[in-house]
């Protein structure tokens, strides 16, 4: 493998040397440093690593490092036994775990189980990017748009009407801890959903949900909000290790 220092400098003498992901520095970052990655690369895997994202708006200065180095970086991560997914539109990426019937994968990411009510909000909260990328926006949503939407799947006759008070919190909370929601800045209560959720989430499955969920808001005497949710939807996302 080539040095920078053997790599062509363009067409003059003071054109600047290209550093690829793999070029090894001629100082490593720290004492008895073997790694062949550029450092700015490295942080690209450890923000995969740890999760649940990198998105460009909020990682500005690694986005366009993973663009660059988008190949060197899958390769890592597959010897991980993980998967790279990234969105360019969005500008989202993230990892999730290698599905293989060929042979049994370790499981690094660990995995966050859903109650109902998590579940039902992250598919309100689904359902908002829909709307929003079929106007050409960014989602947004407040936290009384998104109690008012759990509020529905309260039990008829509630005894308890502050634990279920609680466990809307609780859920809106969940959301906040995956990065699924990002306070916008200088408002009132109201977040800014992350696109990540459409990677999370797709079409498919949102049409189940949207059914299941849709028969159980009839019911709602029988709803069991902190219990996990229906085994046909999506119950659980995958977070770091």
């Amino acid at each position: 493998m080539n040095s920078s220092s053997e790599s062509p400098r363009g067409n003059g003498p003071d054109a600047p040397v290209p550093q690829t992901s793999v070029d090894r520095p001629e100082v490593g970052a720290f004492a008895g440093d073997t790694g062949q990655l550029t450092v700015d690369t490295r942080r690209v895997l450890v923000q995969l690593l740890l999760g649940p994202s990198l998105d460009a708006r909020r990682q500005s200065r690694l986005w366009p490092v993973l663009l660059r180095d988008e190949g060197i970086i899958r390769s890592r991560l597959h010897e991980l036994f993980l998967e790279l997914v990234v969105d360019r539109e969005q500008q989202v990426a993230f990892t999730r775990q290698v599905v293989s019937e060929q042979l049994e994968v370790p499981i690094l990411l660990r995995r966050a189980p859903l109650t109902f009510l998590e579940s039902v909000l992250l598919l309100f909260l689904r359902s908002r990017l829909t709307q929003a990328e079929t106007q050409g926006e960014r989602a947004a949503v407040s936290l009384e748009e998104m109690l008012d939407h759990l509020r529905v799947f309260e039990r008829t006759h509630n005894p308890d009407h502050a634990r279920f008070e609680r466990q809307m919190a609780s859920a809106v909370e969940k959301a906040k801890k995956l990065s699924l929601l990002q306070r916008i800045r200088g408002s009132d209560e109201r977040y800014e959903v992350s696109p990540t959720l459409k990677l999370l989430f797709p079409a498919e499955e949102i049409q189940a949900l949207t059914r299941t969920y849709a028969t159980l808001a009839i019911s709602t005497s029988e709803i069991e909000t902190d219990a996990p949710a229906p085994e046909d939807g999506e119950d659980e996302v995958e977070g770091g290790p």
